[in-house]
């Protein structure tokens, strides 16, 4: 039998896992009413899956309230590690709150005497690895496991769950970060970069070098996806004109998802442009731009004749009524030019920004060169009802910067760019937890 915390997180870490959390199980926390997971979508952050998605017989019934995603799911214990093939996690958007289920389903070997009761005191606990697996393990509330967390006194929380450290002689990535951070900032004057995908640092003489030079500090090769960039934190780089008030001189881009519905999707970029494009102001000939700032509850573009809005969301609740719907753009007729369909751009949203930390750059040339803040914003716990909500008070906003260049000719060249973005102050209105750290007086107790 485990019998100490430290003998389950060393099994569990002999097993992949990094991060550990536990959950004191409510009387209906079963297999029959499905694990609460929280009264929001933060649980996202914390459990990884394999994508959001609704279920299309689901969608034509009366279920069309609620989305799913999938996760690999495994029980532990002293003799073996069992796949649970049928867990999953239900997204109840009306709610809004999510659920697994599933977890016993097809499982060789489970915890089904811990997990089919209503007994109060029980504790289910989570080992998270890299690659996206879950280990769990269940104990009822005289176990040694469920007293040994209740002597741990109090635990910092992240919604429903418990936070876990994983060893008193293991540093988490918060200080990791902030460490190279502050390595960072002393190193001043940095020139402009990107990191390659061979792994070799090349000048770079762009404007836009800002957030590539920090990148490159960090050891990370810009790419395309959604995941976090340096372990676990979204790295997020923003211009300022000096290290005291720290201003932003522009927006932060949030993220920039391609659309999953509309036009947009449906019939191609090109008949997109070709409808609701508009030649370049500038006189670039036989260019087509598509730009502009769209917010919800603002009237139509006056160069597309499109608004932003958002189908199936209930703006006085703040909860979604229709996972079918999205983000979309409406032309004046009601046709649905492009769409970010809910599902899509919650799981974006979810495992980019769990944990995001804002860095401020300082500018010069030439040569282009780069000096990063002494200050960082570190915001924790997002959750898509804060993105959404802000999306629809006109907080978050579309800022698009699309162009076809050779129009008229047979071989077109399509560059998009589909922008969210955000004032710097209204950043921490998307999430639970933030802290401005000062990285000189940090430096000491790192």
């Amino acid at each position: 039998m485990i019998d100490s915390l430290a003998s389950l997180l060393a099994l569990m870490k002999l097993r992949g896992a990094k991060r550990f959390y536990a959950k004191k199980l409510a009387a209906n926390d079963n297999s029959k009413n499905q694990v609460y997971l929280g009264g929001d979508f933060s649980a996202l952050n914390i459990l990884p899956h394999q994508g959001v998605y609704t279920d299309a017989a689901e969608m034509a019934g009366s279920k069309r309230d609620r989305a799913k995603a999938g996760i690999r799911l495994f029980w532990v214990d002293e003799d073996g590690c069992y796949p649970a093939p049928n867990a999953q996690l239900i997204l109840y958007p009306k709610y809004p709150e999510v659920r697994m289920s599933g977890f016993l389903k097809g499982c060789a070997k489970s915890p089904s005497d811990i997990m089919r009761v209503r007994d109060e005191g029980r504790i289910l606990f989570f080992g998270i690895s890299d690659d996206g697996v879950i280990l769990c393990h269940a104990v009822g509330g005289d176990h040694p496991l469920a007293h040994a967390l209740r002597a741990m006194g109090e635990l910092t929380e992240a919604g429903v769950f418990l936070e876990i450290p994983a060893g008193p002689d293991e540093a988490d990535t918060r200080q990791l970060l902030l460490a190279k951070l502050t390595e960072i900032y002393e190193r001043n004057w940095i020139p402009s970069q990107k990191l390659g995908a061979d792994g070799i640092r090349h000048p770079y003489r762009a404007a836009n070098g800002g957030g590539y030079t920090l990148e490159a500090e960090l050891g990370i090769t810009p790419n395309g996806y959604s995941e976090p960039d340096y372990l676990g934190w979204e790295i997020k780089q923003y211009g300022v004109s000096d290290f005291k008030g720290f201003r932003s001189k522009s927006p932060v881009t949030l993220m920039t998802p391609e659309p999953t519905g509309g036009i947009y999707r449906d019939h191609g970029v090109a008949v997109f442009m070709q409808s609701y494009g508009y030649p370049d102001k500038s006189g670039k000939i036989d260019r087509i731009n598509f730009g502009g700032i769209y917010s919800v509850g603002k009237d139509f573009h006056i160069d597309t004749s499109l608004r932003l809005e958002l189908l199936g969301y209930d703006r006085e609740k703040g909860v979604i009524t229709d996972m079918s719907g999205g983000i979309a753009l409406l032309s004046r007729t009601g046709e649905v030019a492009a769409l970010w369909g809910f599902a899509g751009i919650m799981d974006h949203w979810n495992r980019k920004h769990a944990k995001a930390a804002y860095v401020p750059s300082l500018f010069r040339k030439p040569p282009p060169e780069y000096s990063y803040g002494p200050r960082v914003l570190l915001c924790e716990r997002t959750d898509f009802s804060l993105f959404l909500r802000a999306i629809s008070e006109s907080i978050v906003y579309y800022d698009p910067a699309i162009k076809v260049e050779g129009a008229s000719s047979p071989k077109p060249i399509t560059k998009r760019r589909s922008q969210f973005r955000v004032g710097h102050a209204q950043l921490v209105q998307m999430y639970h937890r933030h802290e401005y750290v000062d990285l000189v007086a940090s430096n000491g107790l790192l």
